[in-house]
């Protein structure tokens, strides 16, 4: 993921850990349009350009919608307490198609596994990747099907209140890079 950019750095960081994050949908329901944010994201990768690994995951429960009734309803077809968390496992990146970016920054493809509800499904997320300094800033945009997820609970009265399940999820993250491996592999 991040090592791309790590391996065009004169000297390449083993990993990094996560310094701060926003992981945030968008999303359409019949009564409008709403979006889900969350900065309590968690991460670290390792590795370089060829043997790249990683995490990054958010609780559920700190998604906010701005609307308290539909924050409950969320955490309900979440079933929070069941499956508390939302985690990407990064198993290796690549360069993407037009990887031709000005400066340190690279298109890339992110292959792994997104967890959510209690399905892990193998994902390809495009990404760009930004290094300046010590820091690496990921970002990503990609489509969910909550059906794909088994979340349900997306209609309400009857069938009145519709949520499309079809969401866009966005993904922005800054990393620090580390100088020692053990670092950067820690997990929460």
């Amino acid at each position: 993921m991040l090592l791309a950019v790590a391996a065009r750095a004169q000297s390449p960081a083993p990993g990094g850990v996560l310094q701060t994050g926003t992981l945030s949908f968008s999303a359409h329901a019949t009564v409008g349009d709403f979006t889900g944010t969350t900065t309590t994201v968690t991460g670290a990768w390792r590795g370089d350009l060829a043997a790249a690994s990683g995490w990054v995951e958010a609780p559920v429960t700190t998604l906010v919608t701005g609307n308290g009734h539909r924050d409950r309803d969320l955490r309900g077809a979440m079933e929070v307490n069941k499956y508390p968390t939302i985690r990407f496992d990064l198993a290796r990146t690549a360069p993407a198609a037009s990887a031709a970016r000005p400066d340190d920054t690279l298109s890339v493809t992110l292959f792994g596994t997104l967890a959510i509800h209690g399905v892990t499904r193998a994902v390809e997320l495009p990404a760009t990747v930004m290094r300046r300094g010590d820091t690496v800033n990921v970002r990503s945009t990609f489509p969910v099907d909550l059906g794909d997820y088994h979340i349900g609970g997306l209609t309400k009265m009857l069938g009145l209140l519709r949520m499309d399940p079809n969401i866009v999820v966005h993904v922005d993250l800054l990393f620090l890079a580390t100088s020692t491996p053990s670092t950067a592999t820690s997990r929460p």
